[in-house]
């Protein structure tokens, strides 16, 4: 058929026009929603299990409200620091990424610092973020601790918002939480992980600005995986005194359990029991005579 042919451009048309249309058609985001029955209690900070401390004080290079940029105290509102070198290759969401920024409101980035404060959800930021608790963090208040980095570990970085106010200024209510993230070279032992999320006392997660939370993983394009209750009332209470790994896969890890001893073992512990209970009696009786 000629392609000047009216017949042969009408066709052409009905062809070309639901192709346009569904190429401009956005895309359904993938949510992947995390039972918060993956949640291990525990009441320490992956920190306090390995010492050596919580590592140097977050010295904001950039954000928005009250960054106070360069201040050695790390104070702030809404302020981040980065680029900083992870040490390692990461595989996150199928891209590969060597720096981050660590953000003061609740999250560490890739590809560029984040001073959003009001919690969509982590698959909602612009860039690929890992949210142990996405919130408004106002850290100005004296009562308030601050943002701490550590590096020092090979293949291993840590990032801890301990005892942290909130937005605005607030110090009478404080949230303390941990993320860890580790490197491909890393060996991990049994019942840990490759991301870990860390919770001691989780007092707020209500704000002047939001009443909300988030908690999970995004790739900066909608998709991501979120604890369940996140953008709900109530997060600080589901994730306090907790924590939970992640495999590479981001898969929550199931915790370990005290192995289950078998029959024999039980059978040998009775028996055990039986003579230490005989030899007992008969001391008592060689006593009495």
């Amino acid at each position: 058929m000629n392609r000047f042919n009216p017949n042969f451009r009408t066709a052409l048309w009905a062809t070309i026009v639901p192709l346009a249309l569904l190429a401009a058609a956005p895309a359904v985001a993938t949510v992947t929603v995390i039972p918060q029955s993956a949640l291990t209690p525990s009441t320490t900070y992956f920190t306090d299990l390995i010492g050596g401390g919580l590592g140097p004080i977050a010295v904001m290079t950039g954000g928005g409200n009250a960054a106070n940029v360069g201040a050695p105290d790390g104070r702030n509102d809404d302020g981040f620091m980065g680029p900083i070198n992870l040490g390692f290759t990461l595989s996150f969401f199928g891209s590969s990424y060597t720096q981050f920024w660590a953000n003061n409101n609740g999250n560490i980035s890739f590809t560029g610092g984040v001073s959003a404060f009001i919690p969509t959800g982590p698959q909602g930021a612009s860039v690929p973020v890992i949210s142990p608790f996405f919130a408004d963090v106002d850290t100005r208040n004296p009562l308030s601790g601050v943002m701490h980095v550590r590096t020092d570990i090979a293949n291993e970085i840590i990032v801890t918002w301990d005892a942290v106010g909130r937005f605005a200024s607030h110090g009478d209510l404080l949230d303390s939480f941990q993320l860890v993230v580790r490197g491909p070279g890393y060996s991990i032992p049994v019942g840990e992980g490759a991301i870990g999320f860390f919770y001691k006392s989780m007092q707020w997660d209500d704000t002047d600005t939001s009443h909300t939370a988030a908690v999970g993983f995004g790739d900066g394009s909608a998709n991501g995986e979120v604890l369940e209750g996140s953008n709900l009332p109530g997060m600080a209470a589901v994730v306090n005194n907790h924590h939970i790994w992640f495999d590479p896969n981001l898969a929550p890890v199931p915790p370990t359990q005290p192995p289950v001893p078998e029959p024999e073992t039980y059978a040998l512990m009775l028996l055990g029991l039986g003579v230490i209970g005989f030899a007992v009696r008969w001391r008592k009786q060689r006593c009495a005579d």
